[in-house]
C-alpha cells in the first residue's frame, strides 16, 4: 500500500525491554538528595500511611534533617559515572542489549530520579517498539518495589492513545538461573578470601512487619531464596533484614543486631551479601559494607568481608540474558 505524501513516518516496528530499579538522586548533595526522597517517601506503595498523616512529617521533619546525613552517606560510594545503583544498571542495559537481536531495543529507567521510566518508554515508543517487557530488578515480589515500579509504567500509558503491548518480568526468586548464579557468584567471591568465614550473613532489605501480615509475599520470597541457596552450597546462611525506618515493628532479626550477636558469640569471621539486590547501592555499599563492618568490629569481630552483588558480572549477566530470552518467547520468534 502507497502512503499518501502527508502520512506521518512510521518506524519499523521494534521490541523493547525496560530495566527498571529503585532510584537514586542525581548527585550526593544535600537538595540532590532531599529533592530524591521527597520523591521516594511520598510513593503510598512505600510509605502506606495516609498522606493527610504522613506529608506533615516528611515535609516538616524528616525532609529538614534525613538528607544530609544521607548526603554524606552517598559521598562516601560515589563513583566518577555517577550513583553505583544507576552506574550498574547502566552497565547491566549495556551488556545484554545485543543480545535479542537488531529488533529489540533495551533500556533502563528508575522508578525514582532519573532516567524516568515514562521518559525512556516515550523514547521507545518513538524508536518504533510495539511490544515492551517491563523488567523490574528485584528477585523477590514486593509491593514497595516491583508494583510500584509497575505502577509508574502503567500511569503512563493510562495517557496515551496508541498503547505498545506489554509483558512483565515475574519475580525470579526461587528461579533456578537465578539460585546458580547467586551460587556461582558467590563461591567465586568467597574464594578470593584470606579467610574462612564462621559465618555467611544473607541481608534482605526490611519491609514493616505488617506487609506480611497484609498479604506481600517478599518475607517468603527471601526465605525461599535463602533455602534453595543454601541447599545449593551445601552450607548454612543466616538470614538477617537490614534498612529499618520509623517506629513500626519490621522483619526480622535486622542485619546490624544479627552482626553484633554473631561477634559476641564468638563467630569472629563473617561474610555478608544481599541478594535481593540486582546491583550494589548505598544499601550495601555504605549500610553493609562501611557501617557493617564498624558494627561488627565493635562487637569484637576480627575478619568482615561484604561480597558484591550480581552487578555486570558473567553469572549475573548470562542470568538476566537467559530470563529476559524466556519471557521475550513469542515475540522474537514469531512471524
Amino acid at each position: 500500500m502507497t502512503l499518501p505524501p502527508d502520512h506521518p513516518a512510521i518506524p519499523k516496528p521494534r521490541i523493547g525491554v525496560l530495566l527498571m530499579n529503585l532510584g537514586t538522586p542525581d548527585g550526593p548533595d544535600v537538595r540532590s538528595v532531599k529533592r530524591y526522597l521527597g520523591e521516594f517517601l511520598s510513593d503510598r506503595r512505600v510509605v502506606e500511611i495516609p498522606a493527610i498523616a504522613w506529608q506533615p512529617i516528611l515535609r516538616g521533619i524528616i525532609l529538614n534533617t534525613r538528607p544530609k546525613k544521607s548526603a554524606h552517606a552517598y559521598s562516601q560510594v560515589w563513583r566518577e559515572d555517577g550513583s553505583p545503583l544507576a552506574a550498574i544498571t547502566r552497565l547491566q542495559a549495556a551488556a545484554v542489549k545485543d543480545s535479542f537481536g537488531p529488533e529489540v531495543m533495551v533500556d533502563w529507567a528508575m522508578r525514582y530520579g532519573r532516567p524516568a521510566i515514562a521518559e525512556r518508554l516515550s523514547a521507545m515508543q518513538a524508536a518504533g517498539c510495539e511490544r515492551i517487557l517491563l523488567a523490574p530488578l528485584y528477585p523477590q515480589y514486593c509491593a514497595a518495589t516491583t508494583a510500584t515500579a509497575n505502577d509508574k509504567a502503567f500511569a503512563h500509558l493510562a495517557g496515551l492513545r496508541w498503547q505498545p503491548a506489554l509483558r512483565t518480568l515475574p519475580p525470579y526468586y526461587d528461579d533456578p538461573l537465578y539460585i546458580d548464579a547467586l551460587k556461582t557468584d558467590l563461591e567465586t567471591s568467597l574464594a578470593a578470601l584470606d579467610f574462612v568465614p564462621d559465618a555467611i550473613v544473607a541481608s534482605f532489605h526490611g519491609m514493616p512487619k505488617r506487609t506480611l501480615e497484609m498479604g506481600d509475599p517478599y518475607h517468603c520470597h527471601c526465605q525461599k531464596t535463602a533455602r534453595l541457596l543454601s541447599a545449593a552450597m551445601g552450607r548454612e546462611l543466616t538470614v538477617a533484614f537490614q534498612s529499618r525506618f520509623g517506629p513500626q515493628k519490621w522483619l526480622g532479626p535486622a542485619t546490624d543486631e544479627t552482626l553484633v550477636e554473631l561477634a559476641k558469640a564468638g563467630k569472629t569471621k563473617v561474610a555478608i551479601f544481599a541478594p535481593g539486590f540486582s546491583a550494589d547501592c548505598l544499601e550495601t555499599l555504605e549500610e553493609l559494607s562501611i557501617r557493617g563492618r564498624e558494627s561488627f568490629e565493635e562487637a569484637g569481630g576480627k575478619d568482615f568481608a561484604y561480597l558484591p552483588c550480581l552487578n555486570d558480572g558473567p553469572a549475573g549477566i548470562a542470568m538476566l540474558e537467559r530470563l529476559l530470552a524466556r519471557e521475550l518467547e513469542g515475540w522474537t520468534r514469531r512471524g
